[in-house]
């Protein structure tokens, strides 16, 4: 076993205002780190890189664990489609540097969490694509209500998954999201909204690499977090 498990955290890029200051800031609501804390594991925030191929390896070699963290919207040109008129303010220097992060991480093994956007990055990496809007999709906007108010939706989990062993097979979640993943090369789903729409995936296999739609740090999920570092700390 290795020692207490550091835990590296994506970062947001956005101008920001605190004290005297209204600059360009790297910032992560604080929830996720303590949830990180919470189960034994220290947060680290990895701010994106100016040079994410060259950079992301060498970041990882000093974090035993991976959180793609929530965020805006993925650039719909990184899975081959054209703008939905609701998808906006994408960060192209983020999708580059947290494409590159899970290329380094799955090089090294390192164990891997993806929450809301970070589920959506993970499947576009994969080779899938993103439905823009799911309010299309569903006739309701219970995933994402508005503003910075979570939705609290019922989601189902597959028996005998890994995701049902850290959740059980029914739970209610917080959820933000107004898109959603359509395919996912690679990962088996293994929850989805009482509507249908995907709400969680994971890899086959040994390696600790699972993401969800709905947002555990904020009612304090322990079950993947607490999953995440044990991953990393083995």
């Amino acid at each position: 076993m290795k020692g207490t498990p550091v835990i590296g955290l994506t970062t947001y890029r956005e101008q920001a205002r605190w004290g005297v200051w209204d600059t360009t800031a790297d910032l992560l609501p604080a929830a996720y780190a303590r949830a990180v804390e919470a189960v034994g594991g220290v947060p680290v925030l990895l701010p994106a890189s100016a040079t994410p191929e060259a950079s992301a390896a060498a970041v990882l070699s000093g974090v035993d664990g991976l959180v793609v963290t929530g965020g805006a919207d993925v650039e719909p040109a990184r899975y081959g489609a054209e703008p939905h008129e609701h998808t906006a303010r994408w960060r192209a220097d983020r999708d580059a540097w947290e494409l590159a992060l899970l290329g380094a991480a799955e090089a090294a093994g390192l164990p891997v969490l993806g929450v809301c956007r970070g589920m959506q990055v993970m499947a576009v990496r994969a080779g899938g694509r993103l439905d823009q809007h799911t309010p299309d999709l569903v006739g309701h906007e219970r995933h994402s209500p508005g503003g910075d108010a979570f939705g609290e939706i019922e989601v189902e989990v597959d028996p005998g998954s890994r995701m049902a062993d850290l959740v059980g097979e029914r739970l209610s979640v917080h959820c933000h999201h107004h898109q959603s993943v359509r395919d996912h090369p690679g990962y088996v789903a293994v929850a989805r909204a009482q509507d249908g729409v995907l709400e969680a995936m994971e890899l086959p296999g040994e390696r600790f690499c699972v993401a969800v739609q709905w947002h555990p740090e904020m009612v304090h999920d322990a079950g993947l977090f607490r999953a995440l570092v044990l991953a990393a700390a083995s």
